[in-house]
This record gives C-alpha cells, structure tokens and sequence, in this order.
C-alpha cells in the first residue's frame, strides 16, 4: 500500500462494505442471474448454463433469470449432456426462443459451438482461456475470433463482445468472475487464470460509484475505463482485485451498506 494511490479510507470502507455481504447473502443474491448456473455441482454443467446466462445477461433481472431458467429446461436439466449428446430433433423446440435480440438462430449456433469445443477440444475453460497470459483484452478477443471462425450469422456475433474495440465486456468479465473466484456466490471451478487476473465487469451503476470514490477518471465506459479501476482495484486487493465489484454493483440497491455519504475522502 505504500504506493497506492487510493485513498486509504476508501479501501477500510469497500473492505467494511463487503464484509457485510455474507451474512446479507441471501437477500444479496435472491435476485441474480448466477442463481441459474449455481442449480448445478458439475463444472461443465455450471460453466455451459453460465456462459448462456451471462450471454442473455441484460435487461430486467426477472427476464434473464426466466429464460436463463427457460434454456436449462430446453436443455432437459442436463447442459453438458445435452450440449454433447443432442440429436437435431432436440433441437426442434428451440426455434421458439427469444431474449431481446437473441434469438433461436443465435442460440442454435451458440449450441453448435458449444459442441464443438467438448467433442474436438477441451472444453469451455480451454477455448476461452488459452491466451490468458496476453492479457484479458487478447484472451476474449481471440476466443470471439475462434467462437466466430466459420458458418455463422453476422448478427449473433453482437453477442460477444470483443475488448480490442473497446467493448467493456461487461457479460464476459462477469461470467469469468463467476468461473474463477472462489467467494460469496463465484464457483472457482476455472483454474486456468488466476483470480488477480480478472477485470470488473462494470456499468453504468458501478462506474458512477466508481468515479465518486476517486476510482475512475475516466469519463466513458469503455475498455479503457475497465483497466483503470481494475488498476485501481488491484492496488487495494493485489491478490483478489475483483471482489470489490460485489459493493460498486450492491452500493444503493441494498439497505445493509453503509451510504455513500459516510466516506470521508
């Protein structure tokens, strides 16, 4: 901390601000998206339910969670058996699907790949993290870039987001969030990247929290905003920057957090 440029109560308020989360846990999570993928103990289970949540994460919470819940159903409670094993009949009632702009085309090609990458290669961890060590930014970009390598529409690569063009990536940080961490409600099933890796997946809530607490500068929410206060972050928490994101997300939605107000800067 001798160097950090934080001040010094902002970190005793963020780290008193999360300490209130776990006994606040199920009041903090009734309503998130992460419920979903959390149904399950199976780590392709969990990682397959998660990156389609996370996919359709935007909008009213009470619409991603249903048809978060919709795609399990059409999945028959089984992602990775499913996603492995599905013949084109299965396929059948998933013509009907709609989440905002993601539609049953996209879904399909979403389930192509999906299969894919368990019977020729390794996984989901695999695919997505196997330039970790050039940085998230590389690392998302080339998965888009792999994800997107043949036979696809150009209107589902929208659902992607690609940090190289400085998208923040709001829905793909989260979902890595919810892989690699280990705390409160992320499963820590991802080993292939390390938790003082992970950038916070902000918007435009947290970023206002962000900026009020002399986290971030910078003006837009772009790439460029991400790594700032994931620099930041990083200086108060070196080993798990990330879980800071949990009160930026929970400051003003939730009763148990101190106000705004009472940090002294």
């Amino acid at each position: 901390m001798d160097n950090c440029t934080v001040n010094r109560n902002v970190k005793a308020f963020l780290d008193e601000q999360y300490a209130c989360i776990q006994p606040n846990i199920e009041l903090f999570l009734k309503d998130d998206p992460v419920n979903v993928p959390g149904k399950f103990t199976r780590k392709e289970d969990i990682e397959i339910s998660g990156f389609l949540t996370a996919t359709i994460a935007w909008g009213q919470r009470k619409t991603i969670i249903n048809n978060a819940n919709k795609l399990v159903e059409l999945m028959d409670h089984s992602p990775f058996d499913f996603i492995k094993n599905h013949k084109d009949s299965d396929l059948i009632a998933m013509k009907h699907f709609v989440h905002r702009t993601f539609n049953s085309d996209d879904l399909l090609f979403f389930i192509h790949r999906l299969q894919r990458m368990y019977t020729e290669g390794d996984g989901l961890e695999e695919c997505m993290t196997q330039q970790s060590d050039q940085g998230l930014a590389v690392m998302l970009s080339t998965f888009k870039s792999n994800f997107f390598d043949e036979g696809y529409l150009d209107r589902s690569t929208k659902h992607l987001a690609n940090p190289l063009k400085k998208s923040t990536a709001k829905r793909l940080l989260m979902f890595l969030r919810w892989m690699v961490r280990t705390d409160l409600a992320d499963f820590g099933i991802w080993k292939s990247i390390a938790p003082n890796q992970l950038l916070p997946p902000i918007d435009v809530h947290s970023a206002k929290y962000a900026r009020a607490m002399g986290l971030l500068n910078r003006k837009q929410n772009d790439w460029a905003a991400v790594q700032e206060l994931g620099e930041k972050l990083k200086e108060l928490c070196p080993e798990d920057p990330i879980k800071y994101d949990y009160v930026l997300y929970g400051m003003g939605a939730f009763s148990f957090f101190r106000p705004l107000s009472e940090l002294r800067l």
